[in-house]
């Protein structure tokens, strides 16, 4: 085992533990991509966990839909603090145009663990929909990743 991992590190470096648990998080993450996972909050709620938990300050994503709402991509675009992040409305069609999307689920994590919405959660969901709404992307959702997730649409939101 040890002349391995002597091997391993030879050709690609010692890995720390936040590389070991990030690859981990992407291989079960992997395996909802396979599979029709995005008409249930539920199951968007269990990926986006995978993607956003381990992260000790506000990462907001976005998932890029086909119009079957299959995954096209999931991107992290804005990156924050502990408890805020400054999101882009121009950098989300920007990218959502990119990618070709004709929706998209909105998602960001609350380190604090709390998924309670905030009035700037509500505004920036409601800014970026009219936003792509000009290009005909339809917001379906935004995740708000805690120790438990909320769903807009769920609640009547989105």
């Amino acid at each position: 085992m040890s002349e391995l991992k002597s091997k391993r590190e030879a050709l690609i470096g010692p890995l720390s533990v936040g590389e070991v648990l990030d690859a981990a998080a992407n291989i079960v993450a992997e395996r909802f991509i396979s599979s029709d996972v995005y008409s249930s909050a539920d199951k968007v709620k269990e990926y986006l966990k995978f993607k956003l938990v381990p992260y000790e300050r506000e990462v907001f994503g976005v998932m890029f839909l086909t119009s079957q709402h299959a995954l096209i991509d999931f991107e992290e675009l804005f990156f924050g603090t502990v408890n805020m992040t400054t999101v882009y409305p121009r950098e989300i069609v920007k990218a959502a145009l990119k990618n070709n999307a004709a929706a998209v689920i909105l998602a960001h994590n609350h380190p604090s663990g709390e998924p309670e919405p905030s009035q700037a959660d509500r505004n920036i969901t409601q800014r970026i929909q009219q936003a792509l709404s000009l290009v005909d992307i339809d917001v379906l959702d935004h995740i708000i990743v805690g120790k438990e997730s909320m769903s807009f649409a769920e609640r009547g939101l989105i």
